[in-house]
């Protein structure tokens, strides 16, 4: 066996599930709850040394959500608009997203939400994060 493959082979019990595909509810709710430990750690420095790590995992749990739970057809900046309105919040009163600005440019579609402004309007407003995401 190769050096590189022998390395391998003696660290990947301790790291199997972590680098694999979920393939329970309970394996996907751990690395769900890994990567937010990781999106707390990193946020939006990629030059971070766990930056490929985070990524690395998000899509570990997209490829998991995706043969598993239904798909979600919707408009982020739609339903952003719509909880504004419901709780009648200004574009200034959403801190989880940015500046007034960075608010702007999502309600018109010219920006997206990243993972921490996902999270944290989820948590804000008590909804799934797929809410946010197109």
């Amino acid at each position: 066996m190769e050096p590189q493959l022998e390395n391998i082979a003696s660290v990947w019990p301790s790291i199997k599930n972590i680098f694999s595909v979920p393939h329970s509810n309970n394996e996907y709710e751990n690395l769900v709850l890994l990567l937010d430990d990781l999106i707390d750690e990193i946020g939006e420095n990629e030059k971070h040394p766990l930056a490929s790590l985070m990524e690395s995992i998000g899509n570990l749990i997209e490829t998991y959500e995706n043969n598993n739970f239904p798909l979600i057809h919707g408009n982020p900046a739609e339903s952003l608009r719509y909880l504004m309105s419901e709780h009648n919040l200004t574009q200034s009163e959403l801190p989880e997203i940015g500046s007034q600005g960075v608010v702007s440019e999502v309600l018109k579609g010219k920006r997206s939400l990243n993972i921490r402004q996902v999270k944290e309007l989820s948590a804000r407003f008590d909804i799934s994060p797929l809410v946010f995401i197109q």
